[in-house]
């Protein structure tokens, strides 16, 4: 049985989070990247289920669940509660300042020495990765919280769409 209307009120749902998320990265000034570009859902509908999928960098975790410092964790960033930390060992190593290094290159930001020169990216990223891996990283929160919004609130429309799904079935198989 092919639930057309169940089908797009679960879109409906999916691409308001998604929506909700890339307006959060607005908010949160983190929107001009590859983060905001990727993020997006897909829908499959298999013989007795529908699967959501959502896509985005694989970076976007760490944006929205934040990462614990090697040495400190404020309590306010939200980052405590994670379940990442920098110096765990899960993750291989370099990552964090290759990533900062080809950024700060696409960026074309450098900072001056006290005698005026410019700062090598390759410095620079050195200097932010290893502040970043002894402070951590601040939650944003930018994905959960418009997914756990819907997931707590079971929409009527659901089961309004769905509804109308089994009485258009019914009125069929009568047929």
């Amino acid at each position: 049985m092919k639930l057309i209307n169940l089908e797009q009120a679960i879109r409906g749902l999916a691409d308001d989070i998604v929506d909700q998320a890339k307006k959060n990265l607005v908010d949160k000034r983190k929107s001009n990247g590859d983060l905001y570009n990727t993020l997006h859902a897909e829908i499959e509908q298999k013989t007795n289920e529908f699967v959501v999928k959502f896509y985005m960098q694989d970076y976007g975790i760490f944006v929205d669940k934040g990462v614990k410092g090697k040495t400190s964790t404020y309590p306010e960033t939200k980052a405590s509660l994670s379940q990442f930390q920098y110096g765990s060992g899960n993750y291989p190593k370099g990552g964090l300042t290759e990533g900062i290094e080809s950024w700060l290159n696409k960026k074309r930001f450098q900072w001056r020495t006290p005698d005026g020169k410019f700062m090598s990216y390759e410095s620079m990223s050195l200097i932010i990765a290893r502040s970043i891996y002894h402070k951590g990283i601040k939650a944003t929160e930018f994905f959960s919280k418009p997914f756990d919004r819907v997931l707590k609130e079971v929409p009527q429309e659901l089961i309004d769409a769905f509804t109308l799904d089994i009485e258009y079935a019914l009125i069929n198989f009568k047929k």
